[in-house]
């Protein structure tokens, strides 16, 4: 399939690029006196991505029969041809991303698979490629199924989907600084420092792909901030470098939940809920988080106000 055959053909390259930066940063560190490079880390790292390619190979998908049903009944049958096309495909791929990331972080279903993306310590070229096993098993490519409605070949869709994945290797580089006017329109490294900070002002922000518009047309986008340098990780980081309690830790964490659930409505909202929901209220979210630490809730749109309305309403 052409979107795992462009992965695998620029893993050697991605590779390559990883290592020429952590001997790069670990010469720096011996003479500097800085962190020294976590090499244990980026093993984690590249045996995630070894395995993850051994999983894309099985022709398993939660979203591949709603992919189908789409394109059963796409609205027309648009193919690649003049520049507008590549123009819709890209934009469009871009706002579904967005959506697709931003509940990522704010679905815990989504968040398990996606939390393996956010566990280094370290930001590096390494962690770029640390992206968890079990994304098939969510169904998270469902994100992208009204591209396919609208008349976009499934390997198109998904096609592009690489190539973005291939722009955000670079973004991952903490030595790379601010870029000037191009922060307004592009996701730098600046703004994903910020994405993957564990900072109770920096959570959950800035998800863009390759764009940062959609960020600051939703109200999600928040700049890197001198002032308070980044701390990267989990919010409760994770200190192992077994791949087994990194790659499942989470899914473990809410399999316990929720044969501890005693109600629907608790079983919905950890399914579908943020991060650190709790039934009886005693929340560990980002905003319940950044409201006992006395910081501003971030702008939380209404329909997920409305989400933990209703699932506070269910019965039970």
């Amino acid at each position: 399939m052409v979107p795992s055959k462009i992965l695998l053909w620029a893993l050697p390259v991605v590779f390559l690029l990883s290592l020429a930066e952590a001997i790069t940063l670990t010469l720096r560190a011996r003479f500097s006196g800085t962190e020294p490079f976590d090499w244990r880390a980026m093993s984690v790292s590249l045996f995630d991505q070894l395995v993850r390619h051994f999983i894309l190979a099985v022709p398993i998908s939660l979203a591949a029969p709603v992919f189908a049903l789409a394109w059963q009944h796409r609205v027309a049958t648009i193919t690649l041809g003049p520049w507008w096309t590549f123009a819709v495909l890209f934009v469009g791929q871009e706002f579904c991303y967005y959506w697709f990331h931003r509940a990522a972080h704010r679905v815990r279903w989504f968040w398990a698979t996606h939390a393996v993306h956010h566990s280094p310590n370290q930001l590096n070229l390494s962690a770029a490629y640390r992206l968890g096993w079990t994304g098939r098993l969510t169904g998270s490519t469902v994100f992208y199924t009204p591209l396919v409605w609208l008349g976009f070949e499934p390997r198109l869709v998904l096609t592009m989907l690489a190539l973005n994945l291939l722009y955000q290797f670079w973004i991952h580089a903490t030595w790379i600084p601010r870029l000037g006017w191009l922060e307004k329109i592009l996701n730098t490294p600046s703004a994903h420092r910020v994405h993957h900070a564990s900072n109770l002002r920096y959570l959950d922000a800035n998800y863009g792909g390759v764009l940062i518009l959609f960020d600051r047309l939703f109200g999600t986008y928040i700049p890197e901030d001198k002032s308070e340098p980044c701390i990267y990780g989990l919010v409760k980081p994770v200190t192992s470098y077994n791949p087994l309690v990194v790659e499942l830790s989470q899914w473990v964490a809410l399999g316990r939940d929720l044969l501890a659930a005693r109600s629907l409505r608790e079983v919905i909202g950890l399914l579908c809920m943020p991060p650190g929901w709790r039934a009886n209220g005693e929340h560990e979210t980002t905003e319940a988080l950044r409201a006992r630490a006395g910081l501003a809730v971030s702008t939380l749109p209404a329909p997920s106000q409305a989400a933990l309305a209703e699932v506070q309403r269910l019965p039970g």
